[in-house]
């Protein structure tokens, strides 16, 4: 799998520079609306192409989903690459320097491969499963904080149909809400946060992160508790005493 983590390291520096580039020329940022809260950039469009491009020139046969592009189905379709070209897009356009390039990749259905990579502060986190999390190069674990009391935790979507906010907010020590599910992932996988809830969520939002945070040492569910996250698009993670509390307060 190390070869592979090579190419998507690569991979998403490129964006992450093209990313960083663009910032460079903001009259060059075109905009455009998917839906409600949902932006697409001329610049998240390059970037998912070069991604694709560039895993491409080293492994010509395998698919990939992307958000911008959707599925292109390669002649090996047990090799997929998840990819998230720029999350956080409303972040970017409004020049809040906090977003990532998220790149992952299932085989077989399973999450072997995450790197998610934050171009503003040149943080590259990744992970190969069975082997841990590193940021650039060093490696990485979660929180131990035991009780929402304490915690602080990370926040996403106002898309809150089961009013999850409220009762965190009421129950733990702060919250955050950042704008990128990756980043969000992966600051719980480096203790900067203790937990994450959201809803709404697609599987390119979160199957880098979450892969790089559970070899730190989480857990993630989704809001039953169970581990369809991928599908439901509900994922709570932190660390297994916190998880619990957490769930009781969602049910």
């Amino acid at each position: 799998m190390q070869p592979m983590l090579n190419i998507a390291i690569r991979a998403a520096r490129l964006a992450g520079n093209a990313i960083s580039s663009s910032l460079e020329n903001k009259k060059s940022i075109e905009v455009k609306q998917k839906g409600k809260n949902d932006f697409v950039t001329n610049i998240d469009l390059y970037c998912e192409e070069l991604i694709i491009e560039t895993i491409k020139k080293a492994y010509p046969d395998h698919s990939f989903t992307g958000e911008e592009t959707g599925v292109h189905n390669g002649s090996n379709t047990e090799y997929r690459w998840i990819i998230d070209p720029l999350d956080g897009t409303f972040n970017f356009i409004r020049d809040i320097p906090h977003f990532s390039v998220s790149i992952a990749l299932q085989v077989k259905g399973r999450t072997e491969i995450g790197v998610v990579y934050d171009p503003v502060k040149n943080e590259l986190f990744s992970s190969i499963r069975g082997t841990g999390s590193k940021l650039n190069d060093q490696r990485i674990r979660i929180s131990s904080v035991p009780q929402l009391t304490s915690a602080l935790i990370s926040i996403g979507s106002r898309k809150d149909s089961n009013n999850y906010s409220e009762k965190i907010i009421s129950e733990s020590y702060d919250i955050r809400r950042l704008g990128s599910a990756a980043l969000d992932l992966c600051y719980v996988a480096s203790g900067r946060t203790d937990g994450y809830i959201e809803n709404g969520l697609k599987p390119w939002d979160i199957a880098a992160g979450e892969l790089i945070a559970r070899e730190a040492g989480a857990i993630c569910t989704d809001f039953n508790g169970s581990a369809q996250y991928l599908k439901t698009g509900n994922i709570v993670c932190s660390n297994v005493k916190l998880l619990r509390e957490i769930l009781k307060n969602l049910a």
